[in-house]
């Protein structure tokens, strides 16, 4: 012990003298001290390793080899020091860097190889001290677990050096941006006239290269997209003639109108712009490519607003739908009574929207949404049955009907799962589509789409001939109405297994047969499934409304995938918050427990030779 005491003073004296001491003779005196100690014990140490029993002798010997190791690090530290500077006039780092980096990385390595082991070996040397003999063995694995533990510190060190030196990142979930989507594509080659894409970079911009890569892809869709690369600082008169005032905007211009998008010119910056850059490009396209139309949502029913309506409406919102119409390039208006409905729907109007009401409507209002039916008008009708409301006013121009009852199912079916109580029977899953355009993309990606208290639709056995009714959405053919609210099937209360109608796409060709006269609505039975609770987690009702407008709206041909690498929220029930918490507070602990109490039995049986 008295040896290692004396090669950590040395150790001590030499740091002193190098890190803190700025007199030059005070400097050179301690660091000279210090070197010296260390010298003395290793030889000191050579000298007991030759004296005294075996074991010692072994000890010793190793002993003395750490002290030769520190030794041996304080000589590579001289030599990238300034020290070696003083002796020859010149740093080891100017005549040869390499060698002066590597001795710099080399000495503290070996220092810690040889502290770490002397002092386990020191500690365990000790407890020996009143043995009648000295165990070498012991104080060899001693040795080993410092060897272990200086190897691992030096790996740390290195290999935070090397990444702080070199530092790069990769990110894994960074894949598939910037790629066209189906829609964008379709909407592209629908284009009759040039759409001009400038795209404003510097040159070896990564953002660029990704961004180009994307209107390439649209390229290939319609010859009429032209696309034209760049520098802001290069091109001032058609930077200012665009209204660009800087390298990462993109600027989609047709005739007249043009629309700008940002992107970070560094890749980095850019990631998050990129994932949702086909949404972005697709929403600029519709605003150079169509003229502007207006929408209107009734009010004065109790519809679902951007707001809830007071501190008693705990329904959800329909600020995401809203939204969406906006980037569809839609001007969006509310129509009530007081704003003329009880007269006549505006001749301006693209689509009416009825959203989730809860009043009904009255005689004039009705009427006024059945002449501009007549006349060929677009009605998007989203209704719920927990009002207690059949809304006949609205239904029976459109040859149908809806029972206020809620549509119930026991069990799921291929890839959906049981309800997981009696009550969640009325939260309904389907993949089951017609053939209509307005679900012609959910059923090729077969997406679930989800309904929260949905109504039955039926159609009138008596309706005008000239109507089209098609069901593109039913339930599956297990599900029945929950007449009595009890969410068990019961046939005595009239309640009937079947595929009953969830939304219903209606129309009704026009005399003249112009498109624009064409009546064209769809109906849902429950508009909860179209609200922001559960819009954002779904795809497939993200896709039953993004492609129902188009098609209520004309523009069916369209319908197609918006690509985004957008991060998905992750939602976990209570039971699942419950079960994480105590699986990892209790049932984590107490199995790697169990697992050591197995493995520590395990050493401790005796083995059949050693029975024998």
């Amino acid at each position: 012990m008295t040896l290692s005491i004396l090669l950590g003073v040395g150790l001590v004296l030499a740091w002193v003298g190098e890190r803190i001491v700025e007199n030059p003779t005070a400097r050179g005196a301690l660091t000279g001290l210090g070197v010296l100690l260390v010298a003395v014990s290793f030889v000191l140490r050579l000298v007991k390793s030759r004296q005294g029993e075996a074991d010692a002798r072994r000890i010793h010997r190793w002993l003395a080899s750490f002290s030769g190791l520190s030794l041996g690090a304080l000589v590579l530290y001289a030599a990238q020091s300034d020290l070696y500077t003083r002796a020859f006039g010149a740093s080891l780092e100017s005549s040869s860097p390499t060698l002066a980096g590597l001795l710099a990385a080399l000495w503290p390595a070996l220092l810690v190889t040889a502290l770490a082991p002397t002092l386990l070996m020191e500690l365990s040397f000790a407890s020996m001290v009143l043995a009648p003999r000295l165990e070498a063995g012991r104080v060899q694995e001693a040795m080993f677990s410092g060897l272990a533990l200086s190897f691992v510190l030096t790996f740390a060190f290195s290999a935070q050096y090397v990444a702080s030196e070199r530092d790069s990142k990769a990110d894994l979930s960074y894949f598939r941006v910037a790629r066209a989507g189906e829609a964008t594509k379709k909407l592209v080659a629908s284009m009759d006239e040039p759409l001009e894409a400038y795209l404003f970079f510097p040159p070896g911009s990564d953002s660029a290269e990704a961004v180009k890569g994307y209107f390439e892809e649209l390229q290939v869709a319609s010859p009429l997209l032209k696309v034209t690369t760049l520098d802001y600082a290069l091109e001032p008169a058609k930077s200012k003639e665009l209204g660009v005032t800087g390298n990462g905007t993109v600027v989609l211009k047709k005739g007249a109108r043009k629309e700008s998008v940002f992107i970070a010119v560094e890749i980095e910056k850019a990631r998050t712009q990129l994932r949702g850059l086909d949404a972005e490009i697709q929403k600029r396209i519709l605003q150079v490519a169509k003229s502007r139309r207006t929408v209107y949502l009734t009010a004065g029913h109790g519809e679902r607003t951007q707001d809830p309506l007071g501190g008693a409406d705990q329904r959800a919102t329909i600020e995401i739908l809203y939204k969406t119409l906006q980037d569809q390039n839609f001007d969006v208006r509310t129509l009530s009574a007081a704003e003329g409905l009880g007269q006549e729907v505006p001749k301006d109007a693209a689509a009416v929207f009825v959203l989730g009401p809860t009043q009904p409507f009255t005689q004039p209002e009705a009427d006024a949404l059945a002449a501009y039916e007549q006349r060929g008008g677009r009605l998007f009708l989203a209704l719920d049955p927990e009002a207690g409301l059949t809304f006949e006013e609205l239904l029976k121009p459109l040859g149908l009907s809806m029972k206020a009852q809620r549509i119930a199912q026991e069990r799921g079916t291929a890839n959906i799962r049981p309800p997981p109580s009696l009550a969640d029977r009325v939260n309904i899953v389907t993949r089951t589509f017609s053939s209509h355009p307005a679900v012609t993309y959910l059923g090729r990606a077969n997406a679930a789409v989800l309904f929260v208290g949905a109504a039955p639709l039926e159609e009138l056995g008596q309706h005008p001939a000239d109507l089209v009714i098609d069901f593109a959405v039913r339930s599956i053919p297990d599900a029945w109405n929950d007449a009595n609210n009890n969410f068990e099937f019961d046939q005595a209360s009239g309640e009937t297994k079947k595929a009953h109608g969830l939304v219903a796409a209606v129309t009704r060709r026009a005399k003249s047969n112009k498109a624009e006269e064409e009546l064209r609505a769809l109906v849902l039975s429950d508009s909860d499934n179209i609200a922001d609770e559960l819009l954002p987690l779904l795809p497939g009702n993200q896709y039953l409304v993004v492609d129902g407008f188009k098609w209520l709206l004309g523009d069916e041909q369209l319908v197609g995938a918006t690509n985004t690498e957008q991060d998905v929220p992750l939602t976990r029930t209570r039971q699942m918050d419950s079960a994480w918490f105590y699986g990892t507070t209790f049932l984590a602990p107490v199995l790697v427990l169990g697992l050591g109490l197995v493995a520590r039995r395990r050493m401790k049986k005796p083995s059949k030779e050693a029975k024998s």
